[in-house]
């Protein structure tokens, strides 16, 4: 499952970001804010009606992230 699929509350492990060559400069950026495999990450909470952002919590720290950056991250529940 990816991470725009999970729902809210929901804790899961990171197992890895799906890689697309145009989305190169945004993995990177979601490796550095943490979402590595093996991470702890959950959906805080969606904007209304399911919308962007969803706010999400990786680790120790809280992003909002659009739904297709979302779908990059495969997760598994823990």
């Amino acid at each position: 499952m990816n991470l725009d699929q999970a729902t809210n509350g929901q804790i899961l492990r990171v197992k890895r970001i799906h890689s697309l060559p145009q989305s190169t400069e945004l993995i990177h950026q979601l490796e550095d804010i943490g979402f590595i495999p093996g991470e702890q990450v959950s959906v805080l909470r969606r904007n209304i009606l399911g919308g962007d952002p969803m706010m999400i919590r990786v680790g120790t720290s809280t992003f909002a992230l659009r739904k297709n950056e979302a779908a990059l991250v495969e997760v598994e529940p823990l």
